[in-house]
């Protein structure tokens, strides 16, 4: 115990360390990479979506593999049995009410994902923002209490959902508390907010925070992960055609 309490100590006083001099706009983004980009992760989560004056909870169980593979069931009554399957770059949904397996594709990616604030490619992207974005250091801002690096993000690639994001960095943790979206032409699409981080395998991994589309009024999801587990192997068959449909 005592050998583990010196480890988490370690640990935030090598963040701090870190960040006691200027960091590049690469360091910190790689900084961001290194906590929430993962080989593996299986969780229990809960999307808490309000939306003009309605309150919705969806629970699920969801399993992934880098970006190439994920499987969500949601367990909540009125979804029970609805599931969907990331596998080779397609995204399916399983609806147990037709019993039918449907791809989703195209302009289908940027809809709702259950009626939250999260489109369904939000949920389905885990390549690292390194690869993704060119970043510029363009300076400090307080956020929410707590002094911050901000980052601006221009995209590498024309695909991209969100050529643009603005990120606020804490200066102390390096954790990402807050982030912003933005069309080619600077409108501003969503945003994120961090909650909560739990120390997970020797990183702060983000386990809730709240997301708003902010085409929708009055709508903001809060999405919770519980029992997180990290880069620990996962059978192929999670990730088969199979397991969606039975």
């Amino acid at each position: 115990m005592k050998r583990k309490m010196f480890t988490v100590v370690l640990m935030f006083v090598v963040a701090g360390l870190v960040f006691a001099q200027t960091p590049t706009a690469s360091e910190l983004l790689r900084r961001i990479d290194e906590n929430e980009i993962y080989t593996t992760i299986e969780y229990e989560g809960e999307m808490i979506i309000e939306y003009q004056n309605r309150r919705y909870v969806k629970v699920m169980k969801a399993w992934s593999r880098g970006d190439t593979h994920s499987f969500i069931e949601f367990t909540n009554p009125e979804d029970r049995g609805t599931k969907y399957l990331k596998r080779d770059g397609r995204l399916y949904v399983y609806s147990p009410d037709t019993e039918e397996v449907m791809l989703i594709s195209g302009h289908m990616l940027k809809e709702s994902m259950m009626g939250s604030d999260l489109s369904y490619e939000d949920t389905i992207n885990n390549d690292s923002l390194s690869s993704r974005y060119n970043p510029v250091l363009s300076g400090t801002e307080v956020w929410n209490g707590r002094d911050c690096w901000v980052l601006d993000l221009s995209a590498k690639k024309k695909t991209e959902s969100y050529p643009k994001q603005k990120l606020w960095i804490d200066k102390e943790t390096g954790d990402l508390l807050h982030y912003e979206m933005f069309a080619l032409s600077g409108a501003k699409l969503k945003d994120f907010t961090m909650i909560k981080v739990d120390v997970i395998g020797g990183r702060r991994f983000p386990v809730e925070y709240e997301m708003r589309d902010l085409l929708r009024k009055n709508s903001k999801t809060t999405f919770v992960m519980k029992n997180v587990i990290l880069d620990k192997p996962i059978a192929d068959s999670v990730f088969s055609q199979r397991n969606l449909e039975r």
